[in-house]
């Protein structure tokens, strides 16, 4: 299932209406219980000297984990786009048809001194993305929904690769770890109209269903790390 086109005229029409038809979402149960916690900080997580780092993250639709990302302490920049294929394919209605190599993807950029990798990690297996669920995220199915990790770095592979195990070890999901652990092969933003959306559009029902809650759960989870003021990629209009 693919969520809705936009349609620009009317985006935010008959919210209510839309958002009742929509039905439920669900998090992971971990999530869902308010007496639950976000996973368990990463073990292995050394400290990093460079003044500033990215990090490459796919995990269903883009508009939710640009969403988080941009509430996050320390995250000076987070686009929404496009990793694993060609440039050339990097156009959405192409990327949804699945058949590009393509993931909806967010690149973030971050202060290693205020946030580290570990912790975008955290935040990621906790609030943004469910790890258990193969080539799909809550409503949306296909490859460009799949979940995984672009490592820019040998440093970044390894962390990466120690909290996955150290959540399988852990037993800390219901299901296996599916997200996949792949060196980084580019970037590419996605259209003008997809960046800052959840921000812009708040009570977009997909938004509202199913990214909201995310934002709600990395305030409640991660205080120490969250911001109520986003740090956005669009100019102010």
């Amino acid at each position: 299932m693919k969520r809705p086109r936009l349609l620009p005229a009317a985006l935010l029409a008959g919210t209510a209406a839309l958002a009742l038809a929509a039905g439920a979402f669900s998090l992971r149960p971990a999530l869902a219980d308010d007496a639950a916690l976000p996973t368990p900080a990463p073990a292995y997580n050394p400290p990093d000297a460079a003044p500033t780092e990215t990090a490459t993250l796919s995990g269903g639709c883009f508009w939710g984990l640009q969403g988080v990302y941009e509430h996050v302490k320390g995250v000076t920049k987070v686009y929404a786009g496009y990793a694993g294929g060609a440039a050339a394919t990097a156009i959405y209605e192409v990327v949804s048809t699945g058949a590009t190599g393509h993931a909806e993807s967010v690149q973030i950029t971050f202060n290693p001194k205020i946030i580290s990798y570990g912790q975008i990690l955290q935040i990621y297996f906790s609030v943004a993305t469910d790890p258990t669920e193969l080539n799909f995220q809550g409503p949306d199915s296909g490859t460009q929904y799949r979940g995984e990790i672009w490592y820019a770095s040998p440093a970044q592979q390894k962390i990466a690769a120690a909290y996955i195990a150290q959540l399988t070890a852990a037993h800390v999901f219901p299901a296996p770890i599916v997200t996949r652990l792949d060196p980084y092969r580019g970037f590419y933003a996605a259209e003008a109209y997809h960046q800052d959306f959840l921000v812009l559009h708040p009570d977009y029902p997909y938004i509202a269903i199913n990214d909201i809650p995310k934002v709600e759960n990395l305030a409640k989870f991660f205080p120490a790390l969250y911001q109520s003021t986003p740090t956005t990629v669009m100019p102010a209009s």
